[in-house]
């Protein structure tokens, strides 16, 4: 009688733990949507397409805070848990900085929803995406458009096509950035190091096919 009430919480914890897997899928591609939605609401003109986008930002982002918590509830380790993912709740307490009324407090609002809306995107591209020339592609994109939408925001150019061209450059083949400041600079250089990465991550990975495919193709050696 005992040993099967100590065993009664299992099935559900196990039910939890597979709900929690199940729905990663589904919240890596709100993830995705959610850097398109915060994208269009730096470029949204029109009033009702700036509250439509506003209204689908927010619902986004409480689905997103209803999966943390959820995980949080349901964690095994609640210390390891929260030693793991702490920066998780920074990035989704930034939104709610856009109703303080100074100016500099909602510019950097702004700033810190491309960075965590980046940070969420790169995240559900990785989950996605298993193969490692997928994964670099979904995280490269998700890279040009957050920084090219930060230096937009911040008033490095005047224009987001601009931007978005050059960051793409800059992040494909290290070529510097056109906008001047100190912020155009850090960005240059880092998007520098990452087109590094970006070379020799393709560079190992087909090396890596053409050494795996190289015995099939070369095939049995005649007598």
């Amino acid at each position: 009688m005992g040993a099967s009430a100590a065993a009664g919480p299992e099935p559900t914890e196990r039910e939890a733990e597979g709900l929690a897997r199940r729905l990663d899928r589904p919240m890596s591609v709100l993830g995705l949507v959610f850097v398109l939605v915060v994208l269009g609401q730096s470029l949204a003109r029109e009033a009702w397409l700036v509250t439509t986008l506003t209204v689908v930002g927010w619902l986004l982002w409480a689905v997103f805070v209803a999966e943390f918590a959820f995980r949080a509830f349901r964690a095994r380790d609640r210390r390891r848990f929260w030693a793991r993912n702490w920066w998780q709740l920074v990035f989704l307490a930034v939104p709610f900085l856009r109703f303080a009324r100074a100016l500099s407090v909602l510019r950097a609002a702004r700033v810190g929803g491309i960075l965590s809306a980046a940070v969420r995107g790169s995240r559900s591209a990785g989950r996605l995406l298993s193969g490692r020339i997928g994964w670099l592609a979904g995280v490269t994109g998700v890279v040009v458009l957050a920084v090219s939408q930060l230096l937009y925001v911040t008033g490095n150019y005047g224009g987001y096509a601009t931007a978005l061209h050059e960051t793409a450059l800059a992040t494909i083949t290290g070529e510097p950035l056109s906008a001047e400041g100190g912020l155009a600079r850090v960005v240059e250089v880092v998007l520098a190091v990452y087109s590094v990465a970006v070379f020799a991550t393709l560079a190992g990975a087909l090396g890596a096919y053409f050494l795996e495919r190289g015995p099939e193709r070369s095939g049995p050696v005649p007598p």
